[in-house]
């Protein structure tokens, strides 16, 4: 039920964080893999672990905002793998603004990263499957979709409600065709941004641990359990759903704040 030896996996984002580390579990589950990120060299290396258990990697810098890279892309995979049975949706870039500094070009920018893309992405993925008559997408969202975080989170907020609706309408289109489609919420998982923004706001990380009674923050390898399970069989009977990963944070509706309370609005990209 949990094996996964004979599948392919698509992950994008494999470079580091979240992605690498479903790419990795669903590799020791026993699924090869293809790997996307713009961080070539990052992608590699997730591959040459991957290779290690034994498995077979294809790997790519596909830029997953640009729906014909993401089909051209597609066709590479069919030509080198039989079937496309788990895609991790994970890739994708956001900003952050005050609504009323937000450009119209900023907000496009972000809809074509974290909408478009990643509905590109499971059109591409979700056509194969259907023909197979099979297969799992997991999408990562956030709790931005449920809940209203301020801090200039407009754009990123938007498109992550995008994601959870998308998935909701996949999941009730296909599900009767054998594709199931769920979302995973994720809540301030340590990556490169999060420590940038930590780093730059000392308050800001104890700020985050008063709205987890967890008292952690997330960590890439958190995802782990769940990806091997909505990729796995295990999930057979799971589709449509919106699965929190967060340290109980949506239980305690914690995490926002009010535009009284904000000094400034921060980057989500590291400081180089």
């Amino acid at each position: 039920m949990w094996s996964l030896h004979g599948k392919v996996a698509v992950v994008s984002g494999a470079a580091q964080g979240l992605g690498q580390a479903t790419a990795l579990a669903v590799a020791e589950a026993g699924a090869d893999v293809v790997l996307i990120d713009r961080n070539l060299e990052g992608a590699q290396a997730t591959a040459q672990r991957i290779e290690a258990f034994g498995r077979k990697t294809l790997v790519s810098n596909c830029n997953v905002s640009d729906p014909q890279a993401i089909e051209d892309l597609f066709r590479t995979i069919d030509s080198q793998f039989a079937t496309i049975d788990f895609l991790g949706n994970i890739a994708g870039d956001g900003c952050l603004a005050r609504p009323e500094d937000l450009s119209i070009d900023d907000l496009h920018r972000v809809l074509q990263n974290l909408v478009v893309g990643r509905f590109a992405m499971c059109q591409q993925a979700g056509r194969r499957m259907l023909k197979q008559g099979r297969g799992s997408i997991m999408n990562i969202g956030s709790l931005a979709s449920s809940t209203a975080l301020g801090r200039g989170h407009i754009a990123y907020s938007m498109a992550m409600g995008a994601v959870i609706q998308m998935t909701r309408e996949l999941s009730t289109e296909w599900a009767y065709r054998g594709v199931r489609v769920n979302c995973v919420t994720p809540a301030h998982v340590v990556n490169p941004s999060l420590q940038a923004r930590m780093a730059d706001d000392p308050q800001l990380e104890g700020r985050f641990l008063k709205g987890i009674p967890a008292n952690r923050l997330g960590q890439p390898d958190d995802i782990r359990g769940i990806a091997l399970l909505l990729a796995s069989d295990a999930s057979a009977w799971i589709t449509g759903a919106i699965i929190p990963l967060d340290g109980g944070n949506m239980a305690m509706n914690a995490g926002g704040t009010p535009g009284h309370q904000l000094e400034r609005v921060q980057s989500f990209s590291p400081k180089s």
